[in-house]
């Protein structure tokens, strides 16, 4: 998996549509089988204000850990909002895989996460 950079505000995996897009618009929902595929955020308070030595190196490292999983098919890195989308194959683990993995090379990065009730 390729991470491309662009400009000061974006990070996004493959070639496809350049910064300025909504997510919404450019973030698979289903893979190229037409299955469903499932996602998750990352944030990494402050990154956009740290020099630009360290933002190349977390993503870097972040880029290094999605490469290792054929189960990641779409990343995005917002340097504007300090957040890392990812979109993968659904498979019993692999986001907690994935979040600890990113977590021990990025420790600041945090799971975005809501609160299930019990029913």
């Amino acid at each position: 998996m390729k991470i491309r950079i662009h400009a000061s505000t974006t990070l996004t995996t493959g070639a496809g549509p350049g910064p300025g897009q909504p997510l919404w618009q450019i973030a698979p929902t289903r893979d190229l089988a037409g299955k469903r595929l499932t996602d998750f955020m990352m944030l990494i308070p402050r990154l956009r204000s740290r020099p630009r030595v360290e933002i190349e190196r977390a993503s870097r490292e972040i880029q290094a850990v999605l490469s290792l999983h054929q189960d990641v098919v779409f990343a995005d890195l917002n340097l504007k909002l300090n957040l890392l989308w990812v979109s993968l194959r659904p498979r019993p683990g692999a986001i907690s895989e994935l979040v600890a993995a990113i977590r021990l090379r990025v420790p600041e990065a945090v799971l975005v996460a809501h609160y299930a009730e019990p029913r």
